[in-house]
């Protein structure tokens, strides 16, 4: 079974600073990526890294504070969040696919996904 273990949420203020990390199997995925959700809205897409040529994306709210990158050797993906805000307030999931897609930013372009791992920012 493939499995998708996600650490490293929880509660800090505005302006700190977290490190989310998205233990996978041994498995090299060709894109994976960060999503998160708040309640109320619908799942977005935050970060997203492929494999074959270390490509990233962002989505325009967290560039510059949000750094996406992966350790082949160990499959683990991460996610560096600096200059927290409340906006960033949101249960974050990591996510892979075996199959490459252009559509980082599409839930429906990765077939396994973490448990997700609460991200709660104070004023």
């Amino acid at each position: 079974q493939v499995q998708l273990v996600e650490s490293g949420g929880g509660s800090v203020q505005a302006g700190g600073s977290l490190r989310l990390s998205c233990a996978a199997s041994g498995y090299t995925y060709r894109l994976m990526g960060w999503f998160r959700q708040a309640p109320g809205k619908q799942r977005e897409g935050v970060a997203a890294i492929y494999s074959a040529d270390g490509s990233t994306y962002y989505v325009e709210s967290v560039k510059g504070r949000f750094t996406i990158s992966r350790d082949g050797a160990k499959n683990t993906l991460y996610l560096q969040m600096n200059s927290l805000t409340p906006e960033d307030t949101a249960t974050y999931y990591c996510a892979a696919t075996s199959t490459y897609s252009l559509y980082w930013r599409a839930s429906g372009s990765y077939n396994y996904w973490g448990q997700g791992t609460q991200v709660t920012v104070s004023s």
